[in-house]
Parts: C-alpha cells; sequence; structure tokens
C-alpha cells in the first residue's frame, strides 16, 4: 500500500494518488508494474516507460542481436504480457485503481511489439513508431477505448496497449505498401 511520505499526485488514468519509490520496491510486481521506476515519472508516465521500452530494445537487441532477433522478441513479448496480467492486477489492487497511470509496463511491452515487427528500422522509423504508438494509446479510438472502459484488471490493463500497438503496425503495413 502507498506510504504516508509518498506525494499525492493524480494520475490521468485514474484519480487515485501517484505512489512513490517506497510503494514501487515494497513488491517485485510494483517495480515491474512500473516499468522499474519510469512510471513514477510525474509527467507523461505513459510516455516514460514507452521510452524505457525503446531504449531497452535497442540496447538488448544491439548487445545480444542474437539472443534478441525479431522472432525472439515476439516470444518476449508473450512472455511480458502473461507476466503483466498478473503485476499490473496485483499493483492496481494495491493502489486501489485498476488501470492506475504509474503503471506502464503494458506500454514496454506494446512498444516492444512494434519495434519488433517494424525492424530493421533506422531511427527515423523507430521515431514515427514511437509517435503512432503514443498518439493510440493516448486518443484511444475505437475499439481501443471500449477495450479500456470494458475490461479491467491486469488483462485490461495489458490489452488495450496490444491494440495500439496493432494500429501503429497497420499504419506501417499501409505505408511501406503505399512506398
Amino acid at each position: 500500500m502507498m506510504q504516508a511520505s509518498d506525494p499525492p499526485v493524480t494520475s490521468p488514468k485514474a484519480k487515485s494518488p501517484r505512489p512513490g519509490p517506497r510503494f514501487m520496491l515494497a513488491h517485485p510486481a510494483h517495480w515491474i508494474a512500473q516499468g522499474f521506476g519510469s512510471g513514477l515519472s510525474p509527467i507523461m508516465p505513459g510516455t516514460s516507460g514507452t521510452l524505457l521500452g525503446w531504449v531497452s530494445f535497442v540496447v538488448l537487441s544491439g548487445r545480444w542481436p542474437e539472443l534478441f532477433s525479431p522472432t525472439n522478441w515476439l516470444i518476449v513479448v508473450a512472455a511480458g504480457f502473461l507476466l503483466g496480467i498478473g503485476v499490473c492486477a496485483k499493483t492496481g489492487r494495491d493502489l486501489q485503481a485498476p488501470d492506475h497511470g504509474s503503471m506502464v509496463w503494458d506500454e514496454i511491452v506494446a512498444f516492444w511489439l512494434v519495434l519488433a515487427l517494424v525492424t530493421p528500422a533506422d531511427l527515423k522509423t523507430q521515431c514515427l513508431a514511437f509517435i503512432c504508438f503514443r498518439f493510440f494509446d493516448m486518443v484511444k479510438p475505437p475499439p481501443i477505448a471500449y477495450f479500456d472502459r470494458r475490461y479491467k484488471g491486469g488483462f485490461g490493463v495489458m490489452w488495450d496497449d496490444i491494440v495500439a500497438a496493432f494500429y501503429t503496425l497497420l499504419i506501417f503495413a499501409l505505408w511501406r505498401t503505399l512506398i
């Protein structure tokens, strides 16, 4: 649960106080769900989580390309999605907010999916993927908004971002088809 020393900053995703480092470190699920601290950003935590996803993808793929190939990233995404259902459910319960804004594991995993499927991609293409993904995740066009309202708990937290990733990939597929 939240500690008295954690500052009460509200989140755009949920109207409950923003937890601090003490809450995040109180349980491994919180640490993962809150993107290893990136979700504690007071400004646009979802964007901070997506940036962490981007940086970790580039670093891991560059350092161990045979281990973190695009195909293996799909396995990482599937495992991350399943892990996310549990850690986001636990963290949401502990925060008393099923989709608290500080939970950014969903953005990390969904952006890994985008990058895995647009790879190989230069920096410009990765930037466009980032902007496109953040647009769909923030605006939540149908059916993303429907899923966001309809499905709660860990699955709901994870699923709407996967749909935002799908929209991003759809835009890239159309773009590559037209070029």
